[in-house]
């Protein structure tokens, strides 16, 4: 950390960002021999996962390339630095590398990076690179700075020389290698695949396993193939940021979608955040909101019609409604799946707003109850902070009770909304309220 006058600046946050993340940041797509020096490739790496994050400046110094990173700290123990980048306003999260899958699709990533994030790839028979291999999009690189990629002594050459191995069965290439670092890149298609000597380890996943399915489920120490559709497809590549963030996703068809009704889906979230931000604008001012979760996002329309404001999104995804969540990574989104009847893995006050969309209505249906999630939604939203409730009359009705007990009245406003494409059959209301700030009062002795 570097003071500097009222300011604390983070240029580094890491050992291996010896002249702080941006230089780090320009110096791999060097590496790459990317166009001007960015990592972003003109638009083609948008989506990026860093495992072992520390504070997240790596993932900080991506924002102006208008790149954005699920800033991930692989362990429990690391819980302080994830709650010190969320209070930086960076996108972060727990998620345990493990025994169980990380809670993302297949194909969400363009790039992984693991800065001296003291992760034993080799364990397990390398069933934790192998994850990263499920949710890296062909082509997509692994960055990895750490001593075994350098050092000279005995022990570190001997994990190099087993990665090494390891990476060239599951057929990734060394994209480029120069001092502390080396990029690996992953394959295009399956034919690397088809061409390795019967009985070679890692084997590939088996037909009926679906690599998409990740709540709850383990993993496996195999390589997930392509399917035959992607392995044919022409056109079916994403097109660049921000035109991806429109434009109809390639996985679209695999949830029974057309165009249509995804352009359809685009403009009625746009109109209804207007909206939302007109009911609102006599209460917030331009910096109110940096961290915001959609609690149900659907196809992220809601995140997408933000684009243009200085926030980000946490989108979640519902159990039950796990397969859409290829379609927020394929728009260069970012999300997670979660089951809204237990506690959500974030820390007390970390968002600023919290958007649910007909969230009580579905969650009635599973037999959770309606004040449960609201003291879960109380905790993870910060003073000042707004929650958007768009739900049935009679759910709103209900949740208006609460509002004195949980200190939701600072403000509030309830409107009749238009009815448009995605609107319930029901009559439906949408409630926005500002949670106060306040403190417990002292004990009279």
């Amino acid at each position: 950390m570097v003071v500097n006058g009222e300011k604390i600046n983070f240029p580094g946050g890491g050992t291996h960002f010896h002249y702080g993340a941006d230089k780090y940041i320009v110096s791999i797509a060097q590496m790459l021999k990317l166009p001007n020096n960015k990592l972003n490739s003109g638009g083609n790496i948008r989506n990026v996962l860093d495992v072992g994050c520390g504070v997240a400046s790596f993932g900080a110094y991506l924002l102006p390339l208008d790149i954005i990173a699920m800033s991930l700290a692989p362990n429990d123990v690391h819980e302080n630095q994830i709650q010190f980048a969320l209070e930086r306003g960076i996108p972060a999260t727990l998620g345990v590398l493990g025994t169980k899958r990380l809670p993302y699709p297949s194909r969400s990533f363009e790039l992984a990076h693991c800065s001296r994030c003291r992760i034993d790839w080799l364990q397990r028979d390398g069933i934790l690179l192998l994850e990263l291999d499920r949710v890296l999009r062909p082509g997509g690189y692994f960055v990895y700075s750490s001593p075994e990629a350098y050092a000279h002594d005995e022990e570190n050459r001997r994990i190099w020389s087993a990665m090494n191995d390891l990476v060239h069965r599951m057929c990734w290439k060394i994209a480029s290698k120069k001092n502390q670092t080396v990029i690996w890149i992953k394959p295009l298609s399956n034919g690397c695949y088809s061409r390795r000597d019967p009985g070679t380890r890692p084997p590939l996943c088996s037909s009926d396993d679906d690599p998409d399915a990740v709540w709850n489920v383990p993993m496996e120490a195999c390589i997930t193939p392509y399917s035959k559709k992607v392995n044919r497809a022409k056109g079916s590549e994403l097109v660049p940021w921000p035109q991806r963030l429109i434009a109809p996703p390639p996985r679209l068809e695999e949830l029974g979608m057309s165009s249509e009704k995804y352009k359809e889906d685009t403009e009625v979230w746009h109109w209804r955040v207007i909206q939302y931000w007109k009911q609102m604008k006599s209460k917030i001012e331009k910096n109110s909101f940096r961290n915001i979760m959609d609690m149900r996002a659907n196809l992220g329309g809601f995140a997408a019609s933000l684009a243009d404001k200085d926030v980000w999104v946490m989108n979640i995804i519902p159990v039950h409604e796990s397969s859409k969540l290829k379609i927020i990574y394929d728009r260069g989104l970012i999300g997670t799946i979660h089951d809204w009847c237990e506690s959500f893995s974030t820390y007390p006050r970390t968002y600023d707003l919290l958007h649910a969309w007909l969230l009580f209505s579905k969650i009635e249906k599973q037999g959770c109850g309606f004040e449960d999630l609201l003291i879960e939604m109380d905790r993870i939203l910060r003073p000042q902070g707004f929650a958007i409730i768009r739900d049935k009359v009679s759910v709103i009705d209900y949740i208006k009770r609460y509002l004195p007990a949980l200190r939701w009245d600072a403000w509030s406003s309830e409107v009749e909304p238009t009815v448009d494409a995605l609107s319930s059959g029901k009559e439906e209301r949408v409630l926005i309220v500002q949670k106060r700030l306040w403190e417990e009062s002292p004990v009279m002795l």
